[in-house]
């Protein structure tokens, strides 16, 4: 390893942001409006003190861990997150074999670059599947059994984007979404550009459904036998209400910041969200992880596993 070699995960966003296009890099890296909450993902980690205990036997440590019953080598999973060919020319195809490597869970993202079909064939590995709940219903029915069909494992739903966020950065650069592969033959797949904005938000007008309430968690279930995680919880009682809906797991998650500014940093309401589920389904976290001391952070307030992108 050279003296210039990126050695911990800012370093390698700094890298990022040499290498892509401003365009895409202030799409992987940006938030909602001011920021804010982007920030403050990141600096709620280091408000946490840990008080280490000494004289404690650790030559052997195993941090492997369970997820819906599914083994993986650490608490820590990959996150969806969208249209990875515009960072590397294999896209989820090369994120899947990466994480199969490492013996941990991908979730693909709904608006991956690579088809389902195409990420499933690539490797071995304990794969789960992110979707939205679009005005076509049946949409969301074929990705869903599509994703079944080809061995994912879970369905994890995105609840926090019934309009998507005022990503600034996105509309000052005019981004325009790559084509989706996994959508041909569904909707236009067409990237075309506008003349002010970013094409995002209209895709998402277009497509997502604003409507959705609890009692579709009972209609996503009749479509699919696999286990579903809700994604975008930050409260005691959305908490709750995701158990009685019959949740199979929970993602505290703010969608990276990138919907609602000023919500809180995941990390500062973990504990209210696994004291309202009292263990009962896996809690998940996403948001601001960076180190290794944020995943033990996450571990010791309640989290089965933290999720990276």
């Amino acid at each position: 390893m050279g003296s210039d070699d990126p050695v911990n995960v800012n370093q390698f966003q700094q890298l990022a942001k040499q290498l892509l296009p401003k365009m895409y890099y202030d799409f992987f890296a940006g938030g909602a409006e001011d920021e804010h909450t982007l920030k403050d993902n990141i600096k709620a980690f280091s408000r946490i003190m840990i008080l280490p205990r000494v004289l404690v036997d650790v030559s052997r440590i195993d941090m492997s861990t369970t997820i819906l019953g599914f083994e993986t080598s650490s608490p820590i999973m990959v996150a969806p997150t969208s249209y990875h060919q515009l960072a590397h020319p294999q896209g989820e195809v090369a994120t899947a074999r990466a994480a199969s490597a490492c013996n941990t869970i991908m979730v693909m993202s709904y608006s991956s670059t690579r088809t389902i079909e195409e990420v499933a064939s690539s490797c071995d590995g304990v794969r789960f599947f992110q979707v939205y709940v679009y005005k076509r219903r049946d949409i969301t029915a074929h990705l869903v059994q599509r994703a079944e069909r080809n061995g994912f494992k879970a369905i994890v739903l995105t609840a926090d984007t019934p309009r998507l966020g005022r990503r600034e950065a996105d509309i000052r650069n005019r981004m325009i979404r790559p084509h989706l592969k996994n959508f041909e033959g569904l909707i236009s797949t067409k990237a075309d550009s506008l003349a002010r904005g970013s094409n995002l938000q209209a895709f998402v007008a277009d497509t997502f459904d604003a409507s959705l309430s609890w009692k579709d968690i009972e209609w996503l279930r009749s479509i699919t036998k696999l286990p579903i995680l809700i994604k975008g919880v930050l409260t005691g009682e959305d908490a709750m209400r995701s158990l009685e809906a019959g949740v199979d797991g929970i993602i505290v998650s703010n969608h990276g910041a990138r919907q609602l500014d000023y919500t809180p940093a995941t990390i500062s309401v973990l504990e209210e969200v696994v004291r309202a589920v009292g263990f009962k389904v896996p809690v998940l976290l996403d948001g601001g992880v960076r180190r290794g001391t944020d995943v033990f952070k996450a571990i010791a307030l309640g989290a089965r596993a933290v999720l990276v992108s």
